[in-house]
């Protein structure tokens, strides 16, 4: 559906919008953004008619949403109209089209938090201990990859960021940029130390190969470093191939680390140190999620509760 085909197209805010997909389109913007931004915004110049852009206020933008919960929308599409109408509005401003935004006025609709499924200590120790699958193509640097996700607790993009000169092998420690390019030590046990071991002679003999030096810890076959978007594949792909779900993503092993922490009894602020959070609200998240495990163990085993 293209928007100069429609009726709405001939008004302020449908040529307005018109001119903000083809600007999307122009920058690259991804398929996926560009249909959503276009849906959504055809119901908002559809709502807006003929009015100008000093005629659509705060008011107007909360009636905009709330004719989309009439129409059975749910929160979260009403919370992507939302933005989709901020997106546009910033637009327009830089533009010097309009000068204030009153979609900004509109509180986003509250969603429902929800909580990561995270898996089992049994689940994780499935997918590492044993043989890779045949799906891997690079065994022992993919299972070094899941003892650092899982052991560490480590970001995706603070594990493709470890060079070699990182390791701390007498000190069982590994130097981690965080965000905001913070340092911090995170102390790895044995079951890293093994997977190192088996690794580095591994990476050595493909860099003979190649004849291709990388201060990077996790390469490629090509002597590269290792990508965020590899990561992401690679972890699917061997949760898959072990019985995970495809679900299942490069974060999720950081949950799985700081929950079952948690569960056998650390202390919330060394789980904050450990994972770099810098505030311990984001830390407190996996309280939550240990919460929940702990009522399901509840609700299953004690008698009262059947």
């Amino acid at each position: 559906m293209t928007l100069v085909a429609t009726k709405e197209a001939r008004t302020v805010v449908g040529k307005a919008v018109a001119d903000f997909i083809l600007h999307l389109r122009e920058r690259n913007a991804s398929p996926h953004t560009i249909k959503a931004y276009r849906r959504d915004l055809a119901l908002f110049a559809a709502y807006s008619g003929s009015r100008g852009w000093k005629q659509i206020d705060h008011i107007a933008v909360r009636g905009f949403l709330s004719q989309l919960y009439e129409k059975g929308l749910s929160k979260t599409s009403v919370a992507r109209a939302l933005a989709a109408v901020r997106s546009l509005y910033r637009w327009l401003a830089r533009e010097g089209v309009v000068e204030h935004n009153p979609a900004k006025l509109v509180a986003t609709p509250k969603l429902p938090k929800k909580l990561p499924r995270v898996p089992t200590i049994e689940e994780m120790n499935a997918v590492i201990d044993g043989e890779m699958p045949e799906v891997t193509a690079f065994a022992e640097r993919d299972r070094l990859m899941l003892e650092l996700l899982y052991g560490c607790g480590i970001r995706n993009s603070e594990l493709t960021g470890i060079n070699l000169e990182d390791i701390r092998l007498s000190a069982e420690a590994i130097l981690i940029r965080g965000k905001g390019k913070k340092e911090r030590y995170v102390p790895f046990g044995d079951s890293v130390k093994s997977a190192l071991a088996s690794y580095l002679p591994a990476r050595e003999k493909l860099v003979g190969t190649i004849r291709k030096r990388s201060a990077a810890l996790l390469i490629n076959r090509r002597g590269g470093r290792l990508t965020t978007r590899s990561v992401g594949r690679i972890v699917k792909k061997i949760a898959v191939a072990k019985g995970l779900s495809p679900d299942v993503h490069p974060h999720t092993l950081r949950h799985a680390f700081g929950t079952h922490m948690l569960e056998e009894g650390a202390d919330l602020r060394a789980i904050q140190e450990l994972l770099g959070h810098e505030r311990l609200a984001t830390t407190q998240r996996y309280t939550q999620l240990s919460m929940k495990h702990v009522l399901q163990v509840y609700d299953q085993t004690h008698p009262r509760a059947k």
